[in-house]
């Protein structure tokens, strides 16, 4: 029986003020990737994202980004390693820190956020800071699948992390396995039944359509859908269900190989 995770980006809210429908996505979703305030999630939001995964069962990953809460973290910015690294540590140490004050919660592995995400698979000075928090707290990366050779597989194999590969239910993809850039039309998909077909391809075959009209193969282990894209929740069902309807085991990445 084939399996893959579902994930999604969560805890993003901020002054009370909530980005995405965690409570209904954790009802859905078996990981999910919680902001360390870097981009979103003051000490509010993470608390009761922390919460409500504990209560639904749901495995927390640290999602970390640039300090860049005006353009949510996904502006492009030439950020020092040391200094990179140094933010990282900190977002990571606040979401520890909740999760020290719930019993049960447990930060299970490290995903990059948004611009981050993008720049760590050619710039090796940033994939390198991350691969280093990364060690240091003992916690697996989760990354784009399906572009052989990254900076951050190279920087993870060489601290001994675990890359796990993740694909996109959501987003676009280019020929070259990269993700269309937000800015350009299509980037975005929206339509549950696109949502659905795509991940359910990808858990049963391996494979994901580009942008241009061809596919490519790609081994992930994790398929996302974004908590803030237009009708995540939708999404989110269409996709829980289709993986169902098509015997898929939907479970955390940490508890199949």
């Amino acid at each position: 029986m084939p399996a893959i995770d579902l994930n999604s980006d969560l805890g993003e809210g901020w002054a009370g003020i909530s980005v995405a429908d965690d409570d209904a996505m954790l009802q859905l979703v078996t990981s999910a990737n919680l902001a360390c305030g870097g981009h979103a999630g003051d000490a509010d939001a993470r608390w009761n994202a922390v919460h409500a995964a504990v209560d639904t069962g749901v495995v927390i990953g640290a999602h970390p980004s640039y300090v860049d809460r005006e353009g949510f973290g996904r502006r492009a910015m030439d950020v020092p390693g040391p200094v990179l690294e140094r933010q990282i540590r900190e977002q990571l140490d606040a979401l520890l820190d909740t999760c020290d004050g719930i019993p049960g919660a447990v930060v299970r592995y490290l995903k990059p956020h948004g611009a981050l995400y993008s720049r760590i698979l050619a710039d090796a000075d940033q994939a390198d800071a991350v691969a280093r928090v990364a060690a240091e707290f003992e916690l697996p990366v989760l990354a784009l699948a399906g572009v052989p050779g990254s900076a951050i597989q190279r920087a993870c194999d060489r601290r001994f992390v675990d890359v796990i590969g993740e694909a996109f239910a959501d987003r676009s993809y280019a020929a070259d396995g990269t993700l269309v850039s937000r800015g350009l039309s299509g980037a975005v998909i929206d339509d549950a039944d696109v949502v659905r077909a795509r991940a359910v391809r990808l858990a049963t075959e391996g494979i994901i359509d580009t942008i241009d009209g061809g596919t490519l193969r790609i081994d992930a282990r994790s398929v996302c859908v974004h908590g803030d894209t237009r009708g995540a929740v939708a999404l989110a069902q269409g996709v829980r269900a289709g993986l169902d309807d098509a015997g898929v085991d939907v479970r955390p990445f940490l508890l199949h190989s």
